[in-house]
Order: C-alpha cells, then sequence, then structure tokens
C-alpha cells in the first residue's frame, strides 16, 4: 500500500514517520527539505502527482489544505484531511472521492467520545470540550508555543465561535466566556473557539468548545499591536521547554453524564500535541488500509466512524503512553 504524506510540520512528520515503522509505503511531500525515514519528494505538495497513492494525508496548513483536499475530490481516492481549514470539506459538491477530516485530538479525538455517548445514551443535554497545547511551567509572557501552524493558532482566536444553545446554532466572537478552570491541577483559563465544526450536527441540547491557555495570555493577545508574522516567531516551539496537551470531555444525558480526561507530556523529542494529533491519523489511517469499505464515497467526520475503529484508537493512545481517564 502507498500512502502519500502531504505537509511534514510538527504532527505531520510525527504521522509520516509512524506510518514509515508499520511497513506502508510512504512518500512525504513538502517544500522545505525535511529529514525523514520516508520517501521525500522536495517539491509542492498541491502540484504534485498524487495518482499512485492509495491513500493520500493532507497534512498541510489552514486554506493550503483546503485547496487540496478540494483539488483531490474527484480523484477517486481515500483522502485523510487534518489540515483544519476554515472552509470544511462536507461543503464541497459532486465528490466522488472518500474524504475523513479532522481526524486530530479536537477535533477529532473529542468528537468521537461524543460520538459514542450519543450512541450510548440518545440526545445529549451538555456537551462541553475544553483542550489546549501549553508548556507545563508559565514564563510571564506569552506563557505558549504554538505546537502546530502558528497561523491556524491566530485563525483560532479570530474565527467566530459558532455553539449551540437550547438546540439552535448560535455565533458569538472568538474568546467569549473567558473564565478559569482546573487543568489537572493547574489554574488555566478557557475562552470559547470554533473548534465544534461537524458536532454541531449531532443532537444536544447545549454544547460548546474552549481552549485553555495559562492565565495572561489571551488577554495579552488582546492587547498586542504585533502582526501575524510576529506572533509567529514569538510563539515558535522551544524544544527546551517541556510541555503538555490536556483535553477534557464532559456529556450529559438526563441523569447520565461522562467525562473523559486525555493528557500527555510529549515523548521520544515528540511533543505532546504530535502525538495526541499524530497518534489519532495515524491510527485512522491504518484502520482505513486494514479495512478497505470502511467508509464508502463522500465526506466523513471523526463521529462517523465505527464504534470499534474508535476503541482501536483509544487503546492505540493508551498504549502509546497518553493517559485517557473516563470519570
Amino acid at each position: 500500500m502507498r500512502i502519500h504524506c502531504l505537509g511534514g510540520g510538527l504532527v505531520g512528520s510525527f504521522v509520516t514517520e509512524r506510518l514509515v515503522r508499520t511497513g506502508f509505503d510512504v512518500h512525504l511531500f513538502d517544500i522545505l527539505k525535511r529529514e525523514t525515514n520516508a520517501n521525500f519528494h522536495h517539491q509542492d505538495a498541491i502540484s504534485a502527482n498524487h495518482e499512485e497513492a492509495d491513500i493520500i494525508v493532507n497534512m498541510l496548513p489552514g486554506s493550503l489544505g483546503h485547496k487540496m483536499t478540494t483539488k483531490l475530490k474527484d480523484s477517486g481516492k481515500k483522502i485523510v484531511d487534518l489540515s483544519f481549514s476554515e472552509s470544511t470539506p462536507d461543503t464541497l459538491n459532486g465528490v466522488k472521492s472518500s474524504i475523513l477530516w479532522d481526524v486530530g485530538i479536537a477535533p477529532g479525538l473529542s468528537n468521537m467520545l461524543v460520538s459514542l455517548a450519543v450512541r450510548e445514551f440518545g440526545k445529549l443535554d451538555e456537551v462541553t470540550i475544553k483542550v489546549g497545547g501549553n508548556p507545563i511551567e508559565p514564563d510571564g509572557n506569552w506563557s505558549y508555543m504554538a505546537p502546530f501552524s502558528p497561523h491556524d493558532v491566530i485563525a483560532e482566536y479570530t474565527r467566530p465561535a459558532r455553539i449551540i444553545v437550547d438546540e439552535r446554532e448560535v455565533v458569538v466572537p472568538a474568546m467569549s466566556e473567558l473564565h478559569s478552570i482546573n487543568a489537572n491541577g493547574r489554574g488555566m483559563e478557557a475562552f470559547l473557539t470554533d473548534g465544534l465544526r461537524s458536532l454541531l450536527k449531532i443532537p444536544a441540547r447545549n454544547m460548546g468548545e474552549y481552549t485553555v491557555r495559562w492565565p495572561g495570555h489571551i488577554q495579552k493577545y488582546q492587547q498586542t499591536n504585533l502582526d501575524a508574522e510576529d506572533l509567529v516567531d514569538q510563539w515558535k516551539m522551544d524544544n527546551t521547554r517541556k510541555e503538555f496537551t490536556w483535553m477534557e470531555v464532559h456529556v450529559k444525558s438526563g441523569e447520565n453524564s461522562k467525562t473523559w480526561v486525555v493528557e500527555d507530556e510529549g515523548k521520544d523529542g515528540d511533543t505532546s500535541m504530535a502525538r495526541t494529533t499524530g497518534l489519532v491519523t495515524a491510527s485512522c489511517v491504518i484502520a482505513w488500509l486494514d479495512r478497505p469499505d470502511m467508509l464508502d464515497w463522500g465526506v466523513y467526520a471523526p463521529e462517523d466512524l465505527p464504534s470499534e475503529v474508535i476503541e482501536l484508537i483509544i487503546e492505540v493512545m493508551r498504549s502509546e503512553g497518553v493517559s485517557i481517564e473516563l470519570q
């Protein structure tokens, strides 16, 4: 089986190497020179020829990723889209491929956990997702390092957030509902961002996703005069600093409730966000190649995956040292 991985950033590199270790014929496409054990193609992924691929993993940032998926929608290929673009694959018309999108940690694993709850309880009264990747210790400055494309982080802060209130979709400004939370003993802050995406279609009375940061970070962003490129420089990853990813998914249906807590602090030189995102992505790719008929033609969100595949992804993450606790 031949896999084309598009984009070799922090997450893209992790996914690529993970797939290489499974023994597949893996090809990485990137305009930047990357050190990789895959077959490397130093070229623009969008203009490259992907006819020989059995499955294509689109890990290009934002709008570039959407441009790539749009180009591939009539290719007849299996496509895993992790680009997290504002324009989403479910808006594409005339799709003649099979597209699975947003398979990271959130969106991604968060959707899958909510989907398991819907399958168990039916309609949900409350869904609250809180998630963030941050340095373990605040630093009195930004207290933040961007674990994926910094431009996509900025988009999170500026894109209006879609939430569900009394069973209706409501649009509120990003960074709304800023409040203090306890993230496994850490005093942090959470604010609304537009992370629900395909989850907006599930049956729930109230639902929102919150990004988690150290206190002071988002206030500093709201007051800054720095442009996007300056922020990209100031938020660059520092591999000498320890960091962690934490997510809480809480669901309630009548008298029933469940809370999943996911946490990771990185391992073997891989960041926690690369691991918690990339393990989901790679597991989806492997599951799809093992089960070629898992998805038919069309566009599919993480919550559309079979329960056994979702459980397999959780099992893989736990086996790799990611803490996933059901409370």
